[in-house]
């Protein structure tokens, strides 16, 4: 019996000034790290654009996990050479938000509504 896709949704504030080079990298992300993405058993992963209340930019992101080990692909995912230098050109375009521990950029959000 296979386990129900886990949905995750996540946030993070995104530099106005970095926002160009964050479209630049998106817009062709590398072969390798699409790849290990999906490897890592993540489907239906997509990254949105919008503005606060603040009139800031934030990036809001959506994905589902359809794997059996969430935590043990996760941290696979993480050591993973290429995904470390990927995240070496895109983290320095983000905003964190505040309250979050040590090494995490995206916010997690609580899902409180979903229709199929």
């Amino acid at each position: 019996m296979s386990k129900p896709v886990q949905r995750f949704g996540a946030m993070v504030g995104v530099k106005p000034e970095k926002l160009a080079r964050y479209r630049e990298l998106h817009a062709f992300p590398w072969p390798e790290v699409t790849a290990l993405i999906s490897a890592s058993n993540i489907r239906n992963y997509s990254i949105h654009l919008g503005h606060g209340l603040d009139g800031r930019p934030y990036l809001y992101s959506y994905m589902e996990y359809a794997g059996s080990d969430f935590q043990g692909d996760m941290a696979r995912m993480i050591a993973d050479p290429v995904m470390q230098r990927w995240w070496r050109e895109c983290v320095p375009c983000l905003e964190i938000l505040p309250g979050l521990s040590a090494g995490e950029v995206w916010s997690p959000l609580e899902e409180l509504f979903h229709l199929d």
